[in-house]
């Protein structure tokens, strides 16, 4: 069998399909609508898990803090710094200064993850290498020879991911460290 329109047949069918691929073609505002609800719906949820990781992190740093019997002072960015040895004389430290600390990197169950005995003093520009921000926010309340312990949240240390080696998703660290020295970038 074979099937052919003829030109009577085309005047007939051709409006019709045109009709239907206008329409096809045109946008559909209640989807978009159902889209723009989905993705802010999404975005909350988003607001409101993150906003648990906060408390929950929060929690442990408190708990950690009691536990052994440590005076942090909280900044108003989250992160907590003890300073049990003074520097007598030090240089405070500025954003575009070169420091260089020893430092010894834990979890908060105590594991230890990174430290300069093994992988050497550590020198970087306050507030611009790629170190963890919150060790950049943290060092500006210190001084040259301070020796300190800082608690770091996870979103100011290794975030969502943690480092991929040693250093878990979403977990909150503590840096031991000791300012050994600041070298004063020249003010132009």
């Amino acid at each position: 069998m074979r099937f052919t329109i003829g030109i009577n047949n085309l005047f007939i069918y051709l409006p019709g399909f045109v009709l239907c691929l206008f329409s096809a073609c045109q946008p559909n505002h209640d989807s978009e609508k159902h889209d723009s609800f989905d993705k802010e719906k999404v975005k909350q949820q988003f607001v409101k898990a993150n906003q648990q990781v906060v408390v929950k992190e929060n929690d442990e740093m408190d708990y950690y803090q009691k536990s052994h019997n440590m005076p942090f002072i909280k900044t108003t960015g989250g992160i907590r710094y003890y300073v049990y040895a003074p520097s007598a004389k030090g240089d405070s430290i500025k954003t575009d200064d070169i420091i260089t600390i020893n430092y010894t990197v834990f979890l908060l169950d105590g594991t230890e993850c990174y430290s300069s005995k093994t992988d050497g003093a550590k020198e970087f520009k306050v507030g611009m290498e790629n170190i963890e921000n919150g060790l950049h926010k943290a060092v500006l309340f210190l001084k040259s020879g301070d020796k300190a312990r800082i608690l770091i949240p996870s979103h100011l240390a290794h975030g969502l991911l943690g480092d991929s080696k040693k250093i878990p998703p979403q977990s909150p660290i503590l840096y031991d460290l000791e300012i050994l020295s600041v070298k004063k970038q020249q003010q132009n």
